[in-house]
């Protein structure tokens, strides 16, 4: 899950490699502290000592540690057996928290990344809100589709009740009439 740690400020990734590591979690965009500390060139137990030292910086809306259910779903999500052997749980960054890690971190790495890592963020959200309209188009076809779906369904097994069948295929599947 994580990547190599950048040592320099040229060697910094750009806004577009930094945008899939955006997750959402609990309903909120995030960054995990590993990949957080693979950006900023540290290791993630020193991210995290330095975020324990400035806790006070970092409440709950801006940093919060995953639940074992949330890390599993991510593992399997990412099909990984396991993230380099950690066995605790990761902590997860929103925007704010990111930004306040700048002030944690104060190398000229930290805040070159910080930086690009706000504009992955403002660019998703430009991103989202320049493509609602068409999320909520998408949205209406997919209910259209299901409302056509359970209507060829019940066309269908009017049909073979009207012949009589004992047996309806739908989908590859045969379904027991279990009532008339």
């Amino acid at each position: 899950m994580t990547s190599e740690p950048v040592a320099t400020c040229d060697q910094l990734p750009e806004v577009s490699n930094i945008q899939p590591k955006i997750q959402v979690i609990r309903g909120r965009q995030v960054m995990l502290d590993s990949d957080l500390s693979a950006l900023y060139g540290v290791e993630t137990r020193r991210l995290n000592e330095q975020v324990k030292r400035n806790i006070e910086r970092f409440p709950d809306d801006f940093m919060f540690q995953l639940r074992k259910d949330e890390r599993d779903n991510l593992m399997s999500q990412n099909a990984t057996s396991s993230w380099g052997g950690t066995r605790k749980l990761p902590y997860a960054f929103t925007e704010q928290g990111i930004a306040m890690l700048s002030s944690v971190l104060k190398s000229k790495t930290a805040v070159e990344v910080n930086i690009r890592i706000m504009r992955a963020f403002v660019s998703m959200r430009r991103f989202i809100t320049s493509n609602t309209e068409l999320f909520q188009r998408l949205e209406t076809i997919e209910y259209h589709q299901l409302e056509m779906k359970q209507s060829d369904r019940q066309t269908h097994r009017r049909s073979f009740q009207a012949a009589g069948c004992q047996h309806f295929p739908y989908a590859g599947h045969l379904l027991r009439r279990t009532s008339l």
